[in-house]
């Protein structure tokens, strides 16, 4: 049995995010991108929200495991290592050990190949590329062939070099980016 879904066309905004346009902010009073308005006016703000309701996702166990353990140690992790200057007290090679943990945990899941991944991908990919590109030399020294593997797949997939396209900086009145 397939689900369809329902599919629409969705305007691309890029925002810069010191310079917020009011629309957006009205919208979405905290600030933060990704931000998806639906045309009946509901208002999703959070990265696996929109993942969610766009791919009709539920997590399966398995899943919000890893997307609990991303999204609440290693996140945390992530921000401190890559900005210890906001952070009272940080060691940034303390976080970054405490961030690995996790990369080592998950370089050992992915030796069971891509299928343990490809719902994840979108959920986890954005925050091992900030942790690698901190440090590239650092991270490309590391023992992670599957992580390794698996980053540099999705970092020169056709699927990235479409979504990373950097559009202008959208501004009311400027012409409407439709995606797909």
């Amino acid at each position: 049995m397939s689900i369809v879904r329902e599919t629409y066309e969705v305007e691309l905004r890029e925002v810069v995010l010191r310079d917020r346009p009011d629309h957006m902010m009205e919208i979405s009073p905290k600030g933060t991108v990704p931000v998806l308005l639906l045309p009946d006016g509901t208002v999703i703000e959070e990265s696996l929200e929109i993942m969610q309701h766009v791919l009709d996702w539920e997590l399966s166990e398995e899943e919000t495991h890893w997307v609990d353990r991303n999204d609440n140690e290693f996140k945390f992790h992530l921000d401190r290592y890559k900005y210890p200057n906001r952070y009272e007290d940080v060691d940034e090679l303390e976080q970054r050990t405490l961030a690995s943990a996790y990369l080592t945990d998950l370089d050992a899941r992915l030796c069971d190949g891509p299928a343990f991944a490809a719902q994840l991908n979108d959920a986890l990919f954005p925050f091992v590329r900030q942790f690698a590109n901190h440090n590239r030399n650092w991270f490309d020294a590391q023992p992670w062939t599957n992580l390794h593997v698996w980053l540099s797949g999705h970092l020169e997939s056709d699927e990235f070099k479409r979504c990373m396209k950097k559009e202008k900086q959208w501004q009311p009145g400027t012409q409407t980016v439709l995606f797909p």
